[in-house]
C-alpha cells in the first residue's frame, strides 16, 4: 500500500478564524506556520484495511467496552460499536441531536453502519475512526496529524475568503464539496449524486491542490479543544475542554443546522468517539 502523496506547503503568517458565524472561531487572529506538507486528500478505506492487515490493529469501535467506565450499565450493553447517523422520517427539533445519532453495535470501519449494513466502499474516506486509531495509522506510515493552525492554512490556500474557493456558497451554481443537499436531517437530495461520504477527489481540489478540505468528513487535528460551543452540531463532546479540533465539516452539515463547512469552523470532539462522519488525513 502506498500512502496518500503530500503537498509540500511553504508556511508562513495567515489569519486565521472568522467573525459573524460562531463564537468559538474568534478572535481573527495572525498565526505563523512553519513549513510543512499535507496529505492531498483523506485517507480511504483501502489504505485504512492495508494497515489494520499489516498491523492486526483494532479499533476503538471494535474493543470490548470497559465497565468501570460505565456505571451502573447493562453488561449485555457494553459491546464493541460506534455512533451512526440515521435519516430522520420527517422534520424534527434541530437541538437534540438524539433525534438522528444512534448507537450501533458491531459499528466498526468496515461496516460502518452495523454488520447488516454494506461494507465501506474502499476509495471513500475511512470512518468510524476515534483519535487513537487515526495516530495509529499515522505512525505507522511514518506521518502525524496536522495541527489545528496547519489544517486550516492549508485549507485556506492562501485565501482569506469565507469558503475554501470564495465567499460564494456555489459559484455560478456549482456545488464545491460534499454537504447536505435538501433539509436536514430527513431530505437528501445528494450531493453530486452521492448522499453520505463520496469518493475522495469528487470535487474540485482547493488552490493548494488538495481535496475534500470542506465537506466529505470532519478530520482530526492534534490540537485541543478549548472553550466552549454555541449551538453545537454534531456529537456533543463529554467535556470540550479534553478534546480533539475537527476541522473542514462533512456531508452532514447543512445551513440551517451546521454551517461549518468553511476553512475557519471548528468542533470539539471526544476522542474516544467513531461516527460515520470523522476521517482524517496526516502531515509530514
Amino acid at each position: 500500500m502506498t500512502p496518500t502523496e503530500v503537498v509540500a506547503l511553504p508556511g508562513g503568517r495567515f489569519r486565521m478564524g472568522a467573525v459573524g458565524f460562531y463564537p468559538e472561531e474568534q478572535p481573527v487572529r495572525q498565526v505563523q506556520v512553519a513549513p510543512f506538507a499535507i496529505e492531498r486528500h483523506p485517507v480511504t478505506t483501502a489504505q485504512y484495511a492495508a494497515f489494520v492487515d499489516a498491523t492486526g490493529y483494532r479499533t476503538v469501535a471494535e474493543r470490548p467496552m470497559d465497565p468501570a467506565l460505565y456505571p451502573g450499565a447493562d453488561p449485555a450493553d457494553l459491546v464493541p460499536g460506534a455512533m451512526v447517523f440515521r435519516q430522520t422520517p420527517g422534520p424534527v427539533n434541530l437541538g437534540d441531536w438524539r433525534q438522528w445519532w444512534d448507537w450501533a453495535p458491531g459499528a466498526n470501519w468496515r461496516h460502518p453502519f452495523g454488520p447488516d449494513h454494506a461494507e465501506a466502499p474502499a476509495d471513500h474516506p475511512v470512518v468510524q475512526v476515534a483519535y487513537a486509531d487515526a495516530l495509529a495509522y499515522a505512525a505507522w506510515v511514518g506521518r502525524r496529524l496536522p495541527t489545528e493552525a496547519e489544517w486550516e492554512y492549508a485549507a485556506r490556500a492562501g485565501s482569506e475568503s469565507t469558503y475554501a474557493w470564495g465567499d460564494d456558497a456555489k459559484p455560478g451554481g456549482e456545488l464545491m464539496a460534499n454537504t447536505w443537499q435538501g433539509a436536514f436531517p430527513y431530505r437528501n437530495d445528494g450531493a453530486a449524486g452521492w448522499r453520505g461520504t463520496s469518493p475522495v477527489g469528487t470535487f474540485a481540489p482547493n488552490a493548494f491542490g488538495l481535496v475534500d478540505m470542506i465537506g466529505n468528513v470532519w478530520e482530526w487535528t492534534t490540537t485541543e479543544f478549548t472553550g466552549q460551543v454555541a449551538n453545537a452540531c454534531c456529537l456533543p463532546a463529554d467535556d470540550p475542554g479534553v478534546s480533539q479540533a475537527l476541522k473542514g465539516g462533512s456531508h452532514l452539515c447543512a445551513p440551517e443546522y451546521c454551517h461549518r463547512y468553511r476553512p475557519a469552523a471548528r468542533s470539539p470532539q471526544s476522542r474516544d468517539t467513531a461516527t460515520t462522519h470523522i476521517g482524517f488525513r496526516c502531515a509530514a
